[in-house]
């Protein structure tokens, strides 16, 4: 699984512990090497990690970006999640909408590629039926955000 891959299935992860359990970003990141990345490797090799797992900066940096502009990102889709109030959304989903909504503004991520990597991820952490959802709520913001290349692809 390439890096970033990688990285953005913990950030969601990540932030399901933040937006479940109300922690602090900080002290969910720790969690999770505490304990979720062991429970990642024995999945991948069958076996527990001989050592520290190594930081991931670029899923610390999604999992902090996400939460600390939580508001912003929540405005965003709000605005174009019809019908959907986002508390009433599955944990999963509102968090894999703020992550790429985050991923696509501040990191610099090209949208269509943000918008798969979403997409694959909710169909590994979520309903089937969520994925039309989440592609139609992510290509309005994309189109929010990049009103130029909105234009270009029509």
């Amino acid at each position: 699984m390439p890096a970033r891959r990688k990285s953005r299935h913990r950030a969601v992860q990540v932030l399901f512990l933040w937006d479940v359990r109300k922690l602090p970003i900080d002290e969910a990141i720790r969690v999770y090497y505490d304990s979720l990345i062991t429970a990642e490797t024995e999945e991948e090799t069958g076996e527990e990690p001989a050592e520290t797992p190594s930081q991931d900066p670029f899923m610390e940096n999604l999992a902090r970006g996400t939460s600390a502009n939580v508001v912003e990102l929540d405005s965003y889709i709000a605005k174009r999640a019809e019908n959907w109030r986002l508390e009433r959304m599955p944990i999963v989903d509102r968090n894999l909408l703020r992550m790429a909504v985050y991923e696509m503004k501040h990191v610099g991520t090209p949208p269509a590629v943000v918008i798969d990597e979403a997409l694959e991820l909710a169909r590994r952490y979520s309903e089937e039926e969520a994925v039309p959802f989440l592609n139609g709520v992510l290509d309005a913001v994309r189109k929010v955000l990049f009103p130029a290349s909105a234009a270009e692809a029509n």
